[in-house]
């Protein structure tokens, strides 16, 4: 590694040396690595050829189921949202034992590892709403339901700082991930006041298309705000909000 001597500091690359800065001064070193043609055509480099496939198709299958619930999601996530289903989604990839490798994919996955998988890990829903509830799937009927029992939400609610109320999010969605098809359907609660008072028994369902062959995936939000002068305001962009797939069939 060479060290600057003139009065010139760079930074950034001439050629294939690279500048940069340190705490001792500036430096410079020469770059190394392997061009990416290789990489594409070297025999030596076909399971980093393989890998590259399949990581490749984890994100875009994350990217889908992301934008396909974002009407639920879109307000419960954090900054390591993306990374974190991309290293799920390869999980469900890896668990594909039909295709070789390299061509394994989500389809023939299993995507109910991705049960639980909490979208705001600063907020997850297992921490915030701390009530028993039922999540099904009916992959005959295209039924997604959810049923909680009567709470009180001052204790089954752990709630953000300045919030009055709350409401419950339901998106029930199907996801073929080969061909990019999907359908979601969304439902909710009206905002409950965030009190000692019990709630009634919540049931929030949608239909989506009756037989799929598609993974069916139930996403859970719930959303906090404040309430003044009559008027309902999100607290923060939604960054205390909690979402999370609380069911997951993967039809195979």
């Amino acid at each position: 590694m060479a060290k600057q001597a003139s009065i010139i500091t760079l930074d950034g690359s001439i050629d294939n040396i690279s500048f940069f800065k340190t705490k001792d001064g500036y430096k410079a070193r020469k770059k190394t690595g392997v061009a990416a043609s290789q990489i594409a055509s070297d025999p030596k480099f076909q399971r980093t050829r393989e890998n590259n496939e399949e990581f490749g198709r984890a994100g875009k299958a994350g990217k889908l189921l992301r934008n396909t619930l974002l009407e639920v999601v879109l307000g419960a996530v954090d900054r390591t949202t993306v990374h974190r289903m991309t290293a799920a989604m390869l999980k469900v990839i890896h668990a594909d034992a039909i295709s070789a490798r390299g061509k394994r994919n989500m389809m023939d996955g299993r995507p109910e590892l991705l049960e639980g998988f909490e979208f705001n890990i600063d907020g997850p829903l297992s921490n915030t709403l701390l009530v028993t509830y039922t999540a099904s799937i009916d992959r005959l009927t295209g039924e997604c339901k959810l049923a909680l029992p009567s709470f009180v939400p001052e204790k089954r609610v752990t709630k953000a700082e300045g919030a009055t109320h709350f409401k419950l999010l339901i998106a029930g969605a199907s996801v073929n991930f080969e061909t990019g098809e999907t359908e979601v359907q969304t439902d909710e609660t009206v905002y409950l006041p965030l009190n000692n008072k019990p709630t009634k028994a919540l049931d929030l369902q949608v239909t989506l298309s009756p037989d799929s062959t598609a993974p069916l995936f139930l996403a859970l939000t719930i959303e906090f705000v404040q309430e003044m002068n009559d008027h309902m305001y999100s607290l923060k962009n939604g960054a205390f909000n909690a979402c999370a797939l609380v069911k997951v069939n993967g039809g195979n």
